[in-house]
């Protein structure tokens, strides 16, 4: 990165005069996910490790997405392919940070994808986050805007936290209205300076003409010969300018390193969506052993048993059951319903009101219809269960010839017998009975009796006679 002299001249600043909506203001948001994540010990990419089933670098984009940004643009290092392929779908711009430089050098390589918008360049704000802080609320990044629209103006601001163990975190200078006078780095810090609990989580709002203005005189002269994109702080002082912190939760800023940090970002993730479910009306019987997607939708009244696992896009209505040790992914479960224990609903299940999965049942891209039972050790898949009709214990569809997939569709009212296997593509009308036992492999009308089985013979003696056999056959070995 260039440096420049103090002959360059800082921009005069203009103060702003935001609009009554601050949702009209202008915003980008520059992301940064340049870091090699060697600590992770992992061929995946840092950022895009998940958490609550989605890669944290997109829980970070969905919260500042809430924001309307003008553009976003993720900064890409080290795996960049990764990162590229998982913003792409989203119309997101990367940026290439070839060398690692430091954080300010990082951000200033998101110059060019914000030159190129709106013309001669981005003029509004410009919100800096970090790929592997992943849990920072919207909320927050609202008030960091905010505060950089305040009466004072300042050119920078800062978001800080007190840890609990501010260990080599950077410390953030300030008086008790929170004007800053510098953020230092842990390894530059005096013995004065690290004993400050302030810390910095990095994130910081800046103008965009401020911003690159700053970055260009930024300098290397430290311990680590990076450009810190803290430095901007200092500058801005320098130049009659002032810089404001504030202040969040050090759970919203917790960054992820390793997999020992990733597991304990997860387990916040899923204290805190706990609690807002049962605040929300629902029950969970043994909370901590309950684990949800980042969108899992629970209605009132709903009551969650111990050991439930929630995978990405599953939806449970009013006053259903998920019964211990159920997993539930890409499903839809109806008012009233009841699940498992021991169930597993795969993507595509879409049980209706008062509907019953029970133990050792597994569904998949199937509608289980009102009031319908499929109670037990059962496989259910690609299949249309009629309402109130009941399928009997060890019944399977099967739906797979090895090539393509084929639908059983079951009418309502139906009785299929234990031990059935439907061969798919086959019919059972309304009302209708499949004997246990039976393989079916043509249609059944509605209200017919459907019987796939041999006769039963009987060979009296048969088992007595064949015992005495086998055992004179063994002694004589």
């Amino acid at each position: 990165m260039t440096t420049h002299s103090n002959d360059q001249p800082f921009p005069a600043h203009s103060p702003v005069h935001p609009p009554e909506d601050p949702a009209v203001r202008s915003i980008a948001v520059v992301i940064l996910a340049a870091g090699k994540g060697t600590r992770m010990k992992s061929d995946l990419h840092k950022v895009l490790h998940p958490i609550a089933g989605r890669p944290m670098l997109l829980h970070l984009i969905a919260s500042a997405a809430a924001l309307h940004p003008a553009k976003t643009v993720v900064v890409t290092g080290a795996g960049r392919e990764q990162v590229e392929a998982a913003v792409a779908p989203l119309g997101i711009s990367t940026a290439l940070q070839a060398e690692q430089l430091g954080t300010g050098h990082a951000v200033a390589q998101a110059r060019g994808a914000l030159a190129g918008f709106e013309g001669a360049g981005f003029e509004g704000d410009v919100l800096i986050l970090y790929g592997d802080v992943p849990l920072v609320t919207t909320a927050t990044m609202q008030r960091m805007i905010d505060r950089l629209h305040a009466d004072d103006t300042p050119a920078v601001v800062v978001l800080g936290f007190r840890p609990a163990d501010p260990g080599a975190y950077g410390r953030v200078i300030a008086d008790a209205a929170g004007r800053m006078d510098r953020i230092v780095e842990y390894k530059d810090a005096s013995k004065a300076e690290r004993a400050v609990t302030l810390c910095n989580s990095g994130l910081m709002a800046v103008r965009a003409t401020d911003l690159f203005a700053l970055l260009d005189r930024l300098g290397n002269d430290n311990a680590a010969g990076e450009y810190y994109l803290t430095d901007i702080v200092g500058l801005a002082g320098a130049a009659g300018r002032s810089a404001a912190v504030i202040e969040t939760g050090a759970d919203e800023v917790a960054g992820v390193n390793s997999r020992g940090e990733l597991a304990g970002v997860e387990a916040a993730w899923q204290a805190e969506r706990r609690a807002r479910a049962m605040a929300d009306g629902a029950t969970l019987i043994a909370p901590d052993t309950v684990w949800f997607a980042h969108d899992t939708v629970l209605g009132r009244d709903v009551v969650i048993e111990p050991n439930v696992v929630f995978g990405p896009g599953a939806r449970v209505e009013d006053g259903a059951t998920i019964h211990a040790f159920s997993h539930v992914e890409g499903a839809s479960v109806g008012k009233g319903a009841n699940v498992g224990p021991f169930a597993r609903l795969r993507p595509g299940a879409d049980l209706r009101a008062d509907a019953k999965v029970g133990n050792f049942v597994e569904v998949k891209k199937a509608v289980i219809g009102e009031g319908a039972k499929v109670s037990h050790l059962t496989y259910i898949g690609d299949a249309d269960i009629g309402a109130g009709a009941n399928i009997g214990a060890g019944t399977i569809t099967c739906n797979y010839d090895g090539y393509f997939k084929y639908r059983t569709v079951v009418g309502e009212g139906a009785f299929i017998g234990s031990n059935s296997a439907l061969v798919a593509p086959v019919n059972i009308g309304a009302g209708a009975i499949v004997a246990a036992g039976s393989v079916v492999t043509q249609d059944v009308e509605a209200d017919a009796l459907a019987l796939v089985r041999p006769p039963q013979i009987a060979k009296p003696g048969w088992a007595a006679r064949f015992r005495e056999k086998m055992i004179a056959r063994k002694a004589a070995r």
